[in-house]
């Protein structure tokens, strides 16, 4: 019984040692000097090219500033409003000032409510209710100043070059009734907001895109 049991645990153990040796006999040594470096040359230098794409993926040093972040997209309609974005929130979806305006836009609910959105909070978490409400906001904007528009556009007023685009965004910022008193004024009647910000500055900041294809629409709703 005892020689069984020895046999039990020497034929592995013998098994396993045989399969060693063997392996062991197979390996090769490993000569370390064939990964040396001594003698070769080895360059570090970047290029130029490539020191520049390293730079250009670095964050900005500069501080945030209007003119070197300002959009560049052209004086298109998306230009027009992805300027007055920028300026009003920096383009910001989610932001509420310290007067209560939310938005990429920056509207107020009373403004909201003319467009057919009366939930402010839905509003300010619906990026593409925000675009709506801004088209449907110039449409009625262009509606009430159409008269307005056709007037003096190509006119200059207070030093002004009055045009469409300027006379909508400036109607974004003030209303369009503070637009109406500033054109009807020659520039007197020159609205600023609580920040400061004036029908005059909107309107010779955003002069010049084209806004044609806005649509006056005295009953312009967002709707999704």
């Amino acid at each position: 019984m005892i020689k069984k049991k020895t046999n039990f645990f020497v034929i592995p153990l013998t098994i396993c040692a045989l399969i060693y040796l063997a392996l062991s006999s197979n390996q090769e040594a490993v000569d370390m000097g064939d990964y040396s470096t001594e003698g070769l040359e080895l360059d570090f230098t970047v290029s130029e090219d490539m020191a520049f794409l390293a730079n250009e993926t670095k964050e900005p040093t500069t501080p945030f500033s209007e003119e070197v972040y300002f959009p560049n997209i052209g004086k298109t309609y998306i230009g027009f409003k992805e300027a007055i974005a920028f300026k009003e929130s920096r383009g910001n979806y989610f932001t509420v000032n310290t007067l209560g305006y939310l938005g990429k836009y920056q509207f107020g609910a009373e403004t909201l409510k003319l467009i057919g959105i009366y939930n402010p909070n839905q509003f300010l978490y619906n990026p593409e209710l925000q675009e709506k409400a801004f088209l449907a906001n110039a449409e009625r904007n262009k509606w009430i100043l159409r008269k307005d528009i056709k007037r003096f556009v190509g006119t200059t007023i207070n030093g002004i070059s009055v045009t469409e685009s300027g006379i909508l965004a400036a109607a974004h910022l003030a209303g369009p009734g503070s637009v109406k008193k500033f054109l009807r004024s020659s520039g007197v009647d020159n609205f600023k907001d609580a920040y400061g910000t004036s029908v005059k500055y909107y309107m010779k900041r955003f002069s010049g895109y084209d806004t044609s294809h806005i649509v006056p629409n005295k009953t312009a709703k967002a709707i999704l």
